[in-house]
């Protein structure tokens, strides 16, 4: 099984950042305008990206201002299964998140875009959590 490790710093306070991954309007302003979450273990957060394109991912883990984790149960086939999780550490410039995109087939046609994708994306959550804007779906290539 492959993996997708992204580490970064974020110059925010830990609270700010763990919103940001919890909340609709956090996730919202940095993957996709189009969410809708509960920030709940158990629920179900639904990413939409084009009319005919949803990722929905079930919340497995959080851990107030730790860890959040989440399993893709829609998406493209190469997605469902797999485990994204982020986990979020006090650093003198702020925060260090580590982000994972466990459990990939080694044959998945997809992984290496997404990969690209995946920093594409937390810069943006760096920047909404540095900023207040972030640069999520469709805007995330400016």
């Amino acid at each position: 099984m492959k993996s997708i490790n992204h580490k970064l710093v974020i110059e925010a306070q830990i609270e700010k950042i763990y919103e940001s991954l919890t909340t609709q309007k956090g996730l919202a302003g940095w993957w996709t305008a189009k969410t809708k979450a509960k920030p709940e273990i158990g629920s179900t957060i639904r990413f939409e990206f084009e009319p005919d394109y949803v990722k929905e991912m079930k919340i497995e883990e959080l851990q107030t201002n730790s860890k959040v984790k989440w399993l893709c149960v829609g998406a493209y086939e190469e997605w469902i299964g797999t485990t994204i999780s982020f986990e979020l550490r006090p650093h003198k410039r702020g925060t260090s998140l580590t982000f994972y995109h466990d459990g990939w087939k080694d044959s998945a046609e997809t992984y290496t875009g997404c990969n690209y994708d995946w920093a594409i994306f937390l810069r943006s959550l760096k920047l909404l959590c540095e900023t207040g804007k972030g640069l999520p779906y469709p805007n995330h290539y400016k």
